[in-house]
């Protein structure tokens, strides 16, 4: 995983919330850009939750990223 890659995500316009998957199997949703925080070496990040606490992560033990469903259901076809 880059800081490019990641940067991509948070950046996108809309925001599509997404969530970042890691090596110890942990995941962390991001559900608004203002939720992550990058270093200025693209090094480590910063993901708030929702209740108000930070996780530092070291950017190698992202092993992927997801973008989130945006919750609107699907029109099944009859």
């Amino acid at each position: 995983m880059t800081i490019e890659q990641l940067r991509q995500m948070h950046m996108a316009r809309p925001f599509q919330p997404f969530d970042i998957n890691l090596t110890d199997s942990r995941t962390l949703t991001v559900e608004h850009p203002e939720f992550l925080a990058q270093s200025p070496t693209g090094r480590t990040i910063a993901v708030g939750h929702p209740d108000g606490t930070l996780e530092i992560v070291d950017l190698l033990l992202v092993v992927s990223l997801k973008p989130r469903s945006n919750g609107a259901r699907r029109r099944r076809r009859h």
